[in-house]
């Protein structure tokens, strides 16, 4: 019996020696943020430094003399996802894209405490710093969450709100067997501490890939600026905060939404596996005379699965607040249909 016993110590043993070696051979550090402006600021990036010591970078791209149009990301992405609208909406408005602590090239302090309202309150505090205090406002996902808490603090700001697969609501399905792995992982407080400074380049494959309906729109250099951004210093801490304070937040509620009374325009795909497209119902189901767009065959991230559509729609919402219009009830668009889409 005493050498059975030995020989399961040693097993175990070695199964703990071989696991040490595997989490070591697969630990990431940090990128630089020097390496990483190299590689992923634009021409039109710019820095602003925040009381506090964010250092945000944004873009300001272009008709300098139009209305206003500032756009929030979503989680884990960046100013990257806002490109094919800039091209688009571009020589009618001046849009400015920023990336969110934890995210893109934003710099922020050690022990930042990273939540919907700390985003909501850096977003006007930065938009303070840069002087815009009339704006059009989109969010993506996790942005669009900040988007709509933003419109309700700031109300006399926002000219019109655009939310573009908006999460905020309670999930209430039995299960949310759709997630992929990586939201799984990360959303687990055992996991994902262990998780967190490990190679993630095919966690965010398959994370990405569920984001879009056609998967082949996931290359090899958009998973790997996903996962470079992510390993900016201190950027994994924050996105840690996120997912592990995912439930512990202001949910959408019909009377809470009911005090928005500028114009809104809801976007939704179809297919969309990380928000359920019934929650883009929802707000337009508390936010009287909301605009909802459903895109055929689309997933979470529209604005790069459907630019042209996408920018259309925002073109065409946008020009009715320019005139005045856009208060009126107007029939939903869904783009399954509608030959506008």
């Amino acid at each position: 019996m005493r050498w059975i016993f030995g020989g399961l110590l040693a097993l175990i043993g070695l199964v703990a020696i071989v696991a040490v070696g595997a989490y070591f051979a697969l630990k990431r550090p940090d990128v630089p943020y020097e390496t990483l402006a190299a590689q992923y600021e634009s021409a039109a990036s710019r820095y602003e430094d925040l009381p506090g010591g964010v250092r945000v970078h944004y873009r300001d791209e272009g008709q300098q003399n139009g209305p206003v149009l500032v756009l929030i990301h979503g989680f884990s992405a960046s100013v990257h996802t806002w490109e094919p609208w800039v091209q688009r909406l571009g020589d009618d408005y001046r849009i400015i894209s920023l990336d969110l602590p934890g995210h893109g090239l934003t710099r922020a302090p050690a022990g930042y405490r990273a939540s919907i309202e700390a985003y909501r309150d850096l977003v006007h505090q930065f938009l303070e710093e840069l002087g815009v205090s009339n704006f059009s406002l989109a969010g993506s996902s996790m942005g669009g969450n900040v988007a709509w808490e933003y419109a309700l603090a700031y109300p006399e700001q926002v000219n019109a709100l655009i939310l573009v697969d908006a999460s905020g609501w309670e999930d209430t399905r039995a299960e949310a067997t759709e997630d992929p792995l990586i939201f799984k992982l990360l959303r687990n407080p055992i996991l994902a501490p262990l998780l967190r400074d490990l190679d993630s380049t095919q966690l965010t494959r398959n994370g990405l890939e569920a984001a879009f309906f056609n998967p082949a729109l996931v290359d090899d250099a958009m998973v790997t600026r996903y996962v470079q951004l992510a390993r900016a210093p201190g950027h994994r801490d924050i996105l840690l905060q996120m997912t592990l304070g995912f439930r512990d937040r202001h949910y959408a509620t019909a009377e809470r939404l009911a005090a928005l009374h500028m114009p809104v325009l809801i976007l939704t795909g179809d297919t969309d596996r990380l928000v359920p497209p019934e929650h883009a119902q929802q707000f337009h189901d508390a936010i009287a005379n909301s605009q909802l767009v459903t895109f055929a065959d689309t997933g979470h991230i529209p604005q790069e699965e459907r630019p042209d559509e996408s920018a259309t729609a925002v073109s065409d919402f946008l020009y009715q607040v320019i005139e005045g219009s856009a208060l009126a009830p107007l029939p939903d668009v869904d783009c399954n249909v509608d030959a506008r889409c």
